[in-house]
């Protein structure tokens, strides 16, 4: 069985993934971006933030963070521990977002921080003293301004012959790789890599439906080195080779 209470520290590696429970991020220190279900948010002291159960979810920390995190065993649990506080534990626990603590909720986190959170009976007393406390809690609005599309593929354009990661896009948009992995994500139902490839490879069709430059110089303009790997990257893309579509531009 996993623990309820954990302290972590977070660092600018970025975490992209989902898990089968919910779960409370309570900052300590540092900062800590967030992005639950393409809502994004920072987590700092006095501040949590809301994972429902099965949430995709990305979070990093540049400057690195430390956090107390609170992973829910099941709704089971919560029943049998939260008693007449469960429904509101519940109706928490399925709404993602970023939450702001009183002073006595902050108290209630640092003193568990200093706990030996490693302890089942502290851990699973200090969860339940963390759940009643925030029955009443009301998730902090958060952004939702769709990413700059724009922008993006004209970056993506102007640079696809060259190596390409994550943080180039998210110096775009403005934001950090871990809000925009899971902005991409929530939006565009793919990662940022995954996008780039894309964009790559529609430019490579157009300049093979439009021009007379051989194949291997196409897929060094998309940025790739080999022009098989160019071709096996099509063939994914759009189930048939360059060549293919070369020709099939020449006949209409």
């Amino acid at each position: 069985m996993r623990p309820i209470l954990t302290l972590r520290q977070y660092t600018e590696d970025l975490i992209v993934h989902s898990h089968e429970h919910a779960q409370l991020v309570f900052g300590l220190t540092g900062a800590l971006d967030f992005e639950v279900d393409g809502r994004g948010s920072q987590v700092v002291q006095q501040s949590l933030v809301v994972i429902p159960s099965g949430f995709h979810h990305a979070c990093g920390s540049p400057n690195g963070s430390r956090c107390l995190v609170l992973d829910v065993p099941d709704d089971q649990w919560i029943g049998q521990s939260l008693g007449e506080h469960a429904e509101a534990s519940r109706r928490l626990l399925d709404n993602a977002g970023r939450l702001s603590l009183d002073a006595g909720q902050s108290q209630l986190v640092s003193w568990l921080a200093n706990s030996q959170v490693d302890d089942p009976l502290i851990a699973q007393q200090g969860a339940v003293l963390l759940l009643a406390s925030l029955n009443k809690a009301r998730p902090d609005s958060v952004g939702g301004r769709r990413l700059p599309y724009d922008a993006l593929n004209a970056h993506i354009d102007q640079y696809a012959a060259y190596p390409l990661q994550v943080a180039d896009l998210a110096r775009v948009a403005g934001l950090s790789s871990a809000r925009l992995h899971a902005r991409f994500v929530a939006e565009c139902g793919q990662t940022p890599m995954d996008y780039i490839r894309s964009r790559r490879l529609h430019k490579a069709v157009a300049l093979l439906r439009s021009s007379d430059l051989p194949i291997g110089e196409i897929a060094s303009r998309v940025g790739y080195s080999s022009q098989s790997a160019f071709a096996a990257a099509v063939l994914r893309e759009f189930g048939t080779s360059p060549g293919k579509l070369r020709r099939e531009a020449g006949d209409k």
